[in-house]
């Protein structure tokens, strides 16, 4: 695709030469013509986030990609052209997001995968808008989604665990994989508050699991899901609901399961019948269980690791897809949680509840 790799003359040497690693190199790439603006961006905004994220030098005129700088640095950026150029070949929007997933992967020395594959997988399509994987993490869920009866997705706010789940869910009602979708997740947050708020059960319930809906209607016609839900083909109910049933040929997704205890863990996972598939969702570090509770989560990821055909997906603040500052959060508290943990006084319990609890304590 590119000229061979070419020392520049004068750059990068010294009386005795330069290591071939520290000689500072040139590298000239070809682009198709209608590759150029799909490859730049937008006032150049994909072309700016390279420049910003490798340490080679990088330099577009008219179809000619140069790049300069040491060996090891023209190299990457030549690979990260290459998959770049090649989601524009497999008509695929490339924004800064993908260029920094891009950057990302091909950096990481233990990814075997190819951006390029890992960007353009497509879950679903509705109205011109598709959803598939942003992330090497997020591909590897869903590709366990795939090949596993049970899954567990792991991981901090906003890397899609949820959502990829939802898309698969419809992906297989639409491919009659199943024949029906049952969406659930605990009430914790309403807790005692809940006889308080107005309305029947279902009206004080709904704000939990509005989440879910929203999702839907991400997925699907609107006006569709009224008569799925009316007819049962897609459910959505609070995880009480779940006890006592058998869940034959059925997409269920546990959303929220760090809020569960390891009775309701159990409970829920022993209601899966023959020809369905269960996904559960949910980040460690959100517990809101009252009393010290363990979260059924926690010990679903220490119990069941061994059984075959259970699998553990695990998503960091790399895998995080919302704003940029949501990742940059996410690292914010664990570097200051990891920092409290490692001073002895005072000391403040494993989960949110417990630890808002010990705060009040603490102020009087």
């Amino acid at each position: 695709m590119g000229d061979p790799t070419l020392p520049v003359p004068g750059v990068g040497t010294d009386g005795n030469g330069a290591s071939p690693a520290a000689r500072t190199v040139r590298s000239s790439i070809e682009l198709a013509p209608e590759s150029v603006f799909p490859f730049l961006g937008s006032a150049d905004q994909n072309l700016r986030q390279l420049e910003q994220l490798l340490p080679a030098d990088i330099h577009v005129r008219g179809s000619t990609v140069t790049i300069t700088g040491k060996a090891a640095d023209v190299a990457l950026a030549e690979r990260v052209v290459e998959q770049l150029v090649a989601l524009t070949g497999r008509n695929r929007v490339i924004t800064p997001e993908a260029v920094r997933h891009t950057v990302s992967m091909l950096t990481d020395s233990g990814v075997s995968e190819s951006p390029a594959e890992v960007l353009s997988l497509d879950i679903l399509s509705r109205r011109g808008k598709t959803i598939r994987p942003k992330t090497l993490n997020q591909k590897r869920y869903v590709d366990a989604i795939d090949v596993n009866t049970i899954v567990f997705g792991i991981g901090p706010a906003g890397t899609g665990k949820t959502y990829l789940a939802m898309a698969k869910a419809v992906q297989a009602l639409q491919t009659k994989q199943v024949t029906r979708i049952i969406l659930t997740r605990p009430a914790v947050e309403a807790g005692e508050r809940l006889g308080f708020l107005p309305g029947t059960l279902n009206d004080k319930i709904d704000p939990y699991l509005r989440p879910l809906y929203d999702a839907l209607h991400d997925m699907m016609d609107p006006e569709a899901i009224p008569k799925l839900l009316a007819s049962g083909v897609i459910e959505v109910a609070p995880l009480a609901y779940m006890r006592g049933r058998s869940l034959n040929d059925s997409f269920i997704i546990l959303d929220e399961a760090q809020n569960t205890t390891a009775e309701q863990m159990k409970m829920f996972l022993t209601r899966l019948g023959f020809g369905s598939k269960m996904v559960v969702t949910g980040d460690i570090s959100q517990v809101d269980l009252p009393n010290g509770q363990r979260s059924g989560l926690r010990a679903a990821s220490e119990i069941l690791t061994d059984i075959d055909d259970i699998h553990f997906s695990e998503l960091t603040s790399s895998d995080v897809v919302r704003h940029r500052l949501v990742s940059d959060i996410v690292d914010a508290y664990d570097r200051f949680e990891s920092e409290t943990r490692a001073v002895p006084a005072p000391h403040y319990p494993g989960n949110r509840a417990q630890r808002r609890a010990a705060g009040r304590a603490d102020r009087r």
